[in-house]
């Protein structure tokens, strides 16, 4: 079969689309023809093994894991016998990176813990390139942040993969949702339903009077000192992901904030989980959040697909179509 390899750390430029032997599921596993995938932020981390701390996970001096793509979707081509929820011709989508990732490839077997039900209203697309991004979001507004309906919630990054998933989940549960973003993402955060959007290159959010009950970080460079200014007394501040100096900056220096002040700084480690993936194939059903999609690009292309992803302007989701 095809798959991206990835044998060393570095540029886009070190991935190769090579021939390698079809797996074979275990008992306990599930073989899936992959028909879409999508690039995330730990595909980066994966890649370029930066920062460095990510090695202890991912490998030293080289990756652990040779071939990338964490989300997917696809259809159940075998399964082991022990699995109890799938069955051959099932359409799955899940989450890879807690269980070896592989995800770009035409087939990979994976536990049939890592898998839902793909919803039936949306593309093989438009699946893989929910479960990542989603579940980070719905883990950081509902276990960090601890959203409430009637809450004013502040999306940071909010045109990006998991920022356009926030906008929607924190709409589910009836927050005012402002959302920040450039000029050219304002129309994007205008169809997904936010109640207000704050061009970041004409305003400042942390600058003007207004105050949120919850804050969700999500690859910002503002300083923390922002976000906590822009806080309501009580509120979340809730870091997904960002520049180093910020990562840093609310590791060290949250604990000491949130021992002295009422305002909360949390950092979140996503994790895969399968009853959060169903909650979020609810919503996908139901019309309360829908995948947004910049740019697809072929299996043999996933090194243009890194390229372009790694430049930070991705509108929502890039996606890898295999079949």
């Amino acid at each position: 079969m095809k798959a991206i390899v990835c044998n060393k750390y570095g540029s886009p430029d070190v991935l190769e689309l090579k021939e390698i032997n079809k797996p074979i599921p275990t008992e306990n596993q599930v073989l899936v023809r992959v028909h879409a995938a999508s690039l995330n932020f730990s595909n980066l981390v994966l890649l370029k093994g930066k920062p460095f701390l990510a090695r202890f996970a991912f490998g030293l001096t080289k990756p652990k894991y040779s071939v990338p793509g964490g989300d997917i979707a696809g259809t159940v081509e075998a399964v082991g016998k022990e699995v109890k929820l799938f069955q051959v011709g099932d359409e799955v989508f899940g989450d890879l990176s807690g269980c070896g990732w592989g995800g770009f490839a035409e087939y990979v077997t994976v536990p049939e813990h890592v898998l839902a039900l793909k919803p039936t209203n949306i593309s093989f697309e438009e699946a893989a390139a929910t479960p990542m991004a989603s579940v980070t979001a719905l883990q950081g507004l509902r276990d960090k942040g601890k959203i409430k309906s009637g809450q004013k919630v502040l999306i940071h990054g909010a045109s990006g993969g998991v920022g356009t998933f926030a906008v929607q989940i924190a709409k589910s549960f009836g927050a005012e949702v402002t959302g920040v973003c450039s000029t050219r993402n304002l129309e994007i955060l205008d169809s997904i339903g936010a109640d207000h959007i704050i061009d970041y290159t004409k305003e400042d959010f942390s600058q003007n009077e207004e105050r949120y009950d919850l804050i969700l970080g999500v690859n910002g460079s503002n300083s923390i000192s922002a976000y906590m200014r822009a806080l309501k007394s009580n509120g979340n501040f809730v870091h997904v992901g960002g520049s180093e100096s910020q990562y840093f900056q609310s590791l060290f220096l949250g604990p000491f904030i949130t021992m002295t002040d009422s305002k909360k700084i949390r950092n979140l480690l996503q994790r895969a989980n399968q009853k959060d993936l169903n909650n979020v194939k609810e919503l996908l059903e139901t019309g309360k959040i829908k995948p947004i999609i910049d740019k697809r690009f072929k299996l043999s292309e996933v090194a243009e697909a890194f390229k372009y992803f790694q430049e930070g302007h991705a509108q929502g989701k890039v996606v890898i179509t295999v079949i």
